[in-house]
Protein backbone atom coordinates (compact mmCIF):
# COMPACT_ATOMS: atom_id res chain seq x y z
CA UNK A 1 0.00 0.00 0.00
CA UNK A 2 2.00 2.89 -1.42
CA UNK A 3 -0.22 5.75 0.49
CA UNK A 4 0.42 4.09 3.82
CA UNK A 5 4.48 4.14 3.17
CA UNK A 6 4.02 8.10 2.11
CA UNK A 7 1.52 8.62 5.69
CA UNK A 8 4.02 6.90 7.73
CA UNK A 9 6.96 8.52 6.01
CA UNK A 10 5.07 11.75 6.53
CA UNK A 11 4.48 11.26 9.83
CA UNK A 12 8.06 10.02 11.04
CA UNK A 13 9.48 13.68 9.21
CA UNK A 14 7.09 15.43 10.84
CA UNK A 15 7.63 14.62 14.33
CA UNK A 16 11.39 14.89 13.55
CA UNK A 17 11.06 18.04 12.69
CA UNK A 18 9.11 19.09 15.41
CA UNK A 19 11.61 17.67 18.06
CA UNK A 20 14.57 19.46 15.71
CA UNK A 21 12.59 22.78 14.75
CA UNK A 22 13.69 21.61 11.39
CA UNK A 23 11.75 24.47 8.90
CA UNK A 24 13.02 22.57 5.88
CA UNK A 25 11.86 19.19 7.05
CA UNK A 26 8.41 20.58 7.79
CA UNK A 27 7.75 22.31 4.29
CA UNK A 28 8.39 19.20 2.77
CA UNK A 29 6.07 17.17 5.12
CA UNK A 30 3.83 20.01 3.79
CA UNK A 31 4.37 19.99 0.39
CA UNK A 32 4.25 16.05 0.19
CA UNK A 33 0.79 15.94 1.32
CA UNK A 34 -0.90 16.64 -2.04
CA UNK A 35 0.78 13.42 -3.76
CA UNK A 36 -1.07 11.77 -0.46
CA UNK A 37 -4.51 13.89 -1.11
CA UNK A 38 -3.85 12.43 -4.55
CA UNK A 39 -3.41 8.88 -3.84
CA UNK A 40 -6.55 8.83 -1.42
CA UNK A 41 -8.52 9.62 -4.93
CA UNK A 42 -6.83 7.16 -6.63
CA UNK A 43 -7.33 4.18 -3.94
CA UNK A 44 -11.09 5.52 -3.37
CA UNK A 45 -12.44 5.07 -7.15
CA UNK A 46 -10.10 1.52 -7.29
CA UNK A 47 -12.40 0.27 -4.52
CA UNK A 48 -15.20 1.75 -6.37
CA UNK A 49 -14.73 -0.05 -9.46
CA UNK A 50 -14.34 -3.20 -7.43
CA UNK A 51 -17.47 -2.95 -5.96
CA UNK A 52 -19.58 -1.26 -9.45
CA UNK A 53 -17.68 -4.32 -11.38
CA UNK A 54 -16.96 -7.41 -9.59
CA UNK A 55 -19.69 -7.26 -6.87
CA UNK A 56 -17.81 -8.94 -4.41
CA UNK A 57 -19.43 -11.10 -1.20
CA UNK A 58 -18.54 -12.14 2.09
CA UNK A 59 -14.72 -11.39 2.82
CA UNK A 60 -13.92 -9.59 -0.28
CA UNK A 61 -17.18 -7.33 0.18
CA UNK A 62 -15.31 -6.96 3.86
CA UNK A 63 -11.74 -5.81 2.53
CA UNK A 64 -12.75 -3.19 0.04
CA UNK A 65 -15.28 -1.79 2.59
CA UNK A 66 -12.29 -1.79 5.02
CA UNK A 67 -10.05 0.02 2.49
CA UNK A 68 -12.04 2.37 1.71
CA UNK A 69 -12.47 3.11 5.16
CA UNK A 70 -8.79 2.58 5.43
CA UNK A 71 -8.32 5.08 2.85
CA UNK A 72 -10.03 7.48 4.55
CA UNK A 73 -7.91 7.47 7.62
CA UNK A 74 -4.86 7.52 5.86
CA UNK A 75 -5.80 10.68 4.34
CA UNK A 76 -6.38 12.30 7.47
CA UNK A 77 -2.63 11.13 9.12
CA UNK A 78 -1.64 12.60 6.27
CA UNK A 79 -3.15 15.99 6.63
CA UNK A 80 -2.28 15.71 10.48
CA UNK A 81 1.32 15.28 9.97
CA UNK A 82 0.74 18.40 7.52
CA UNK A 83 -0.73 20.39 10.24
CA UNK A 84 2.22 19.65 12.58
CA UNK A 85 4.84 20.51 10.32
CA UNK A 86 2.81 24.16 9.94
CA UNK A 87 3.26 23.89 13.48
CA UNK A 88 7.35 23.77 13.18
CA UNK A 89 6.97 26.51 11.47
CA UNK A 90 5.20 28.67 13.94
CA UNK A 91 7.68 27.33 16.56
CA UNK A 92 10.64 28.16 14.82
CA UNK A 93 9.68 31.73 15.05
CA UNK A 94 9.51 31.45 18.46
CA UNK A 95 12.63 29.59 19.81
CA UNK A 96 12.45 30.74 23.64
CA UNK A 97 9.23 28.18 23.96
CA UNK A 98 10.57 25.34 25.12
CA UNK A 99 8.35 22.15 23.89
CA UNK A 100 7.57 20.16 26.65
CA UNK A 101 9.54 16.84 27.03
CA UNK A 102 6.53 14.72 27.07
CA UNK A 103 6.06 15.46 23.17
CA UNK A 104 8.93 12.73 22.58
CA UNK A 105 7.57 9.39 23.97
CA UNK A 106 3.76 10.69 23.01
CA UNK A 107 4.83 11.00 19.13
CA UNK A 108 6.96 7.74 19.44
CA UNK A 109 4.08 6.09 20.97
CA UNK A 110 1.90 7.46 17.75
CA UNK A 111 4.14 7.01 15.70
CA UNK A 112 4.78 3.60 16.70
CA UNK A 113 0.70 2.86 16.28
CA UNK A 114 0.69 4.25 13.10
CA UNK A 115 3.54 1.44 11.92
CA UNK A 116 1.62 -1.27 13.93
CA UNK A 117 -1.73 -0.51 12.68
CA UNK A 118 -0.38 -0.42 8.83
CA UNK A 119 1.81 -3.48 9.28
CA UNK A 120 -1.67 -5.46 10.82
CA UNK A 121 -3.22 -4.13 7.79
CA UNK A 122 -0.01 -5.26 5.36
CA UNK A 123 -0.21 -8.80 7.24
CA UNK A 124 -4.60 -8.80 7.84
CA UNK A 125 -3.20 -9.31 11.01
CA UNK A 126 -5.94 -8.96 14.20
CA UNK A 127 -3.72 -9.89 17.24
CA UNK A 128 -1.11 -6.92 15.82
CA UNK A 129 -4.00 -4.87 15.06
CA UNK A 130 -5.41 -5.07 19.11
CA UNK A 131 -1.88 -4.48 20.11
CA UNK A 132 -2.97 -0.62 18.62
CA UNK A 133 -6.02 -0.88 20.88
CA UNK A 134 -4.31 -1.44 23.70
CA UNK A 135 -1.75 1.80 22.88
CA UNK A 136 -4.62 4.77 22.57
CA UNK A 137 -4.90 4.99 25.73
CA UNK A 138 -0.90 5.98 26.69
CA UNK A 139 -1.23 8.65 24.26
CA UNK A 140 -4.34 10.05 25.95
CA UNK A 141 -2.88 10.01 29.22
CA UNK A 142 0.58 11.89 28.09
CA UNK A 143 -1.89 14.64 25.92
CA UNK A 144 -3.51 15.69 29.16
CA UNK A 145 0.11 15.98 30.57
CA UNK A 146 0.98 18.39 27.96
CA UNK A 147 -1.89 20.38 28.61
CA UNK A 148 -1.35 20.76 31.93
CA UNK A 149 2.17 21.86 31.03
CA UNK A 150 0.88 24.67 28.39
CA UNK A 151 -1.30 25.70 31.08
CA UNK A 152 0.94 26.50 33.67
CA UNK A 153 3.13 27.70 30.98
CA UNK A 154 0.40 30.24 29.92
CA UNK A 155 0.05 31.09 33.53
CA UNK A 156 3.79 32.00 33.53
CA UNK A 157 4.32 33.97 30.59
CA UNK A 158 0.82 34.86 29.40
CA UNK A 159 2.66 37.20 26.54
CA UNK A 160 3.47 33.88 25.17
CA UNK A 161 -0.29 32.11 25.38
CA UNK A 162 -1.02 32.34 20.93
CA UNK A 163 2.08 30.08 20.47
CA UNK A 164 1.40 28.02 23.88
CA UNK A 165 -1.98 27.14 22.22
CA UNK A 166 -0.30 26.04 18.99
CA UNK A 167 2.14 23.40 21.28
CA UNK A 168 -1.47 22.60 22.59
CA UNK A 169 -3.11 21.76 19.14
CA UNK A 170 0.35 20.42 18.25
CA UNK A 171 -0.52 17.29 21.25
CA UNK A 172 -4.41 17.21 20.07
CA UNK A 173 -2.82 16.49 16.48
CA UNK A 174 -0.95 13.44 17.95
CA UNK A 175 -3.48 12.04 19.89
CA UNK A 176 -5.37 12.23 16.92
CA UNK A 177 -2.53 9.95 14.61
CA UNK A 178 -3.11 7.78 17.55
CA UNK A 179 -6.90 7.93 16.88
CA UNK A 180 -6.55 7.52 13.40
CA UNK A 181 -4.20 4.23 14.14
CA UNK A 182 -6.96 2.72 16.28
CA UNK A 183 -9.15 3.56 13.71
CA UNK A 184 -7.37 1.27 11.30
CA UNK A 185 -6.83 -0.96 13.31
CA UNK A 186 -10.32 -1.85 14.12
CA UNK A 187 -11.20 -1.96 10.16
CA UNK A 188 -8.04 -4.52 9.81
CA UNK A 189 -9.90 -6.51 12.92
CA UNK A 190 -13.58 -6.59 10.73
CA UNK A 191 -11.63 -7.35 7.85
CA UNK A 192 -10.13 -10.16 9.17
CA UNK A 193 -12.53 -11.34 11.64
CA UNK A 194 -15.57 -10.22 10.36
CA UNK A 195 -16.48 -8.44 13.57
Amino acid sequence: MYVGSLVEEAVAKAIRALATRDTQMAQEVIEADTEVDNMEVQVEQSCLNILALHQPVAHDLRFVVAALKINNDLERIGDLAKNIAKRVLTFSRAPHIEIPVEFEPMARAAQRMVKLSLDALVRADATLARQVLMSDDEVDHIRDLIEDTVRAQITLSPQDTDVLMKVSSVARHIERLSDMATHIAEEVIYMVEGD
